[in-house]
């Protein structure tokens, strides 16, 4: 409050020399113009825009060439070109009006002639670059763009620099904002790939409209202007075309020389070829384990099947020499009682005890036969006997085993399988009858051991074959029945004694046949000279003795001997007698004689010799059989072809 009632006091004012010096002064003055006007804030604003244009290249534009002049020379703006903000061409624009506006040069005394005045230039500028659409045709088809490609000396002297500049001045053709920058040498490879995926991918906003070289506002009538309109577009896509290939172009370029494409390329290959020597070690290693490991069990297999043939073959020796000590032992067994004979008080007893002898020798094992010989040197007879009944228990107990495992086994079958339909339970009696027994040893002989499926091949052979109705032969009764047959006393069975009886009605029969043929040949005439004749022209025979050879008189055939020896089948005792032989003619009522194995042998070879397209072959096949014609040839092979064929039949039955 003091101060200011100071001031309230009237203070005697002096006048002072003040030099005129500091910013305050310099900026007061600045506002004054050349002549002593002031300037407005206006005129300041437009100091500093662009640059300024020499007369001179103004007064050398010509305005009907507008479209060859470079808009931001005229402007001032040749440096900043498509740089320049929209502010910065108004301003440009405001400072040429300022200058070279036509009405001020008139002022000024200048002669201005408005058609030809380089003013209508400046202004034709200022409308294309203050207009986006045709500016950007404009800064399409900037004159100070270089289009051109860098060439290989320049790319070797400085290879970024280079690529560094080029894709910074085409990176501003982008329709999209943020365009990746080229990078240096030790760039990652994540930018490197981005930035030429952005390039192979680059969308270009750049047109060529204002290159088009008639105007199509020009034309007279819509025709003319859409033909107009139909040529420049074709021209701008041809550009687009050529703009789109140089950019491609550019891009390969640098691709093909960029080093760091190089490196990553040989980087992936390194790490591709320690990848691929990894696994490939990786498979070694475990190919070397699984040859180790192969070789650990061949070698593992090696020693246990050395040591399993050692075993084995220890066991082989042992049993060897069980087998000699078990041989000398029934042989000491054997000369014994021999030498005792047998032990016997009569001859029935003498033939028991032999069968005995073998009994023991097959039932006893090594420890009894040891004790039943050690026994035998004092007791003798007693012990014998003794043992003999041992041996007749065994046996019958070792049947009773047996009959009772097939009894068991036949009732488990029974009570699981369902009873087949139309199928009749027969008893065992009424099941083998004598025709079935002689079927059985004949399908036994037909089909030896080693037939698939043996059994029931057999039993469905005697099925097939059997004149019984409805009783079935099944494969567990076809192998009781030969069993049993096989451990049957052979002595006792009635089959020998029914092949016997028809052994002797054949031999009767036969005999009966030949006192017929001799009386019929008593009875006849002496035979005539003429007769004589043809019998000296056919060998020289007398009739009676070709009667002898081939007694074939008045279509009686002369049998030769009834032979009625048993055959021997499957154990089972003998088989029916064979069929009486005739001459060997084949006569038409006879039947022939039994094939011997080298009249057989002779057939197949003679077969074999004379294929179907021989001419009169069986002819010949007869010829190389002594004594068998060309109808025994023929019945042979028709009996073996129906036996062959029943087999087959047979056997396809059972699968």
């Amino acid at each position: 409050m003091t101060n200011s009632l100071e001031l309230e006091v009237p203070l005697k004012v002096a006048r002072h020399q003040i030099e005129r010096v500091g910013l305050a002064y310099f900026n007061a003055r600045r506002k004054i113009a050349p002549g002593g006007v002031e300037r407005s804030e206006s005129d300041e604003k437009l100091e500093g825009v662009g640059e300024e244009v020499e007369i001179s290249y103004l007064k050398s534009l010509d305005p009907k060439e507008w479209k060859d002049q470079d808009h931001y020379s005229v402007l001032g703006l040749g440096k900043l070109r498509f740089e320049a903000s929209d502010d910065d061409i108004r301003r440009a624009y405001r400072r040429m009006v300022l200058q070279h506006h036509p009405d001020k040069r008139k002022a000024k005394g200048e002669v201005v002639i408005n058609d030809e005045d380089y003013f209508t230039c400046i202004t034709k500028a200022y409308e294309i670059l203050g207009t986006s659409k045709p500016r950007r045709s404009f800064d399409s088809v900037d004159p100070e763009f270089d289009d051109s490609l860098p060439s290989q000396t320049e790319i070797d002297n400085d290879y970024f620099a280079v690529f560094n500049k080029m894709f910074k001045l085409n990176g501003r053709w982008s329709e999209r904002p943020q365009v990746p920058e080229f990078g240096e040498v030790d760039a990652k490879r994540e930018e490197v790939e981005r930035f030429y995926n952005f390039w192979y991918d680059f969308k270009s906003w750049r047109e060529f409209s204002y290159l088009d070289e008639e105007d199509k506002e020009k034309g007279q009538d819509r025709d003319e202007r859409r033909w107009i309109e139909k040529e420049n577009k074709a021209a701008r896509i041809k550009r687009k075309k050529e703009e789109m290939s140089r950019i491609r172009d550019l891009v390969n370029l640098a691709y093909n020389n960029d080093k760091r494409i190089q490196r990553f390329k040989q980087e992936e290959k390194d790490r591709k070829a320690a990848a691929k020597r990894a696994k490939m070690d990786a498979v070694q290693a475990q190919k070397a384990e699984q040859e180790k490991a192969v070789r650990e069990a061949a070698l593992a297999k090696e020693r246990a099947d050395k040591a399993e043939q050692k075993r084995i073959e220890q066991i082989r020796i042992e049993r060897e020499q069980q087998k000699k000590v078990l041989k000398k032992e029934r042989k000491t067994l054997r000369d014994k009682v021999k030498d005792c004979k047998y032990y016997a008080k009569n001859d029935k007893d003498q033939l028991k005890h032999m069968e005995g002898t073998e009994k023991i020798c097959e039932t006893f094992n090594l420890a009894e036969l040891q004790a039943l010989n050690k026994a035998m040197e004092s007791k003798g007879r007693e012990s014998f006997v003794a043992a003999l009944q041992t041996a007749e228990q065994k046996i019958a107990a070792e049947l009773e085993e047996i009959n009772q495992t097939q009894a068991k086994k036949l009732a488990t079958a029974t009570a699981v399988a369902p009873k087949a339909a139309g199928v009749k339970e027969v008893k065992k009696g009424e099941l083998w009858s004598n025709e079935n027994v002689q079927l059985l040893i004949k399908a036994v002989n037909l089909f030896p051991a080693g037939t698939a499926q043996r059994w029931d091949v057999i039993a469905t052979f005697i099925n097939q074959h059997s004149g019984s109705g409805g009783a079935q032969v099944l494969a567990r009764d076809v192998l009781n029945k030969a069993k049993a047959l096989q451990n049957s006393d052979h002595s006792k069975s009635s089959l020998k004694t029914q092949a016997n009886d028809a052994a002797f009605a054949s031999f009767e029969k036969s005999k009966k046949e030949v006192q017929v043929s001799n009386d019929i040949t008593i009875g006849e005439e002496a035979p005539s000279q003429e007769s004589k004749e043809n019998v000296k022209q056919n060998g020289g025979a007398h009739p009676n003795q070709v009667n002898n050879q081939k007694p074939k008189q008045n279509g009686i055939s002369t049998p030769s001997a009834a032979a009625a020896a048993p055959a021997a089948g499957a154990g089972a005792g003998a088989a029916p007698p064979a069929a009486p032989m005739t001459n060997g003619t084949g006569g038409a009522g006879g039947a022939s004689k039994t094939w011997t194995k080298e009249e057989q042998a002779l057939l197949e070879q003679a077969i074999k010799s004379y294929p179907t397209t021989t001419p009169d072959r069986w002819d010949r096949i007869a010829a190389c059989i002594p004594n068998r014609s060309k109808k025994d040839c023929l019945r042979r092979v028709k009996e073996l072809v129906e036996l062959v064929n029943s087999k087959k039949e047979a056997q396809a039955a059972v699968k």
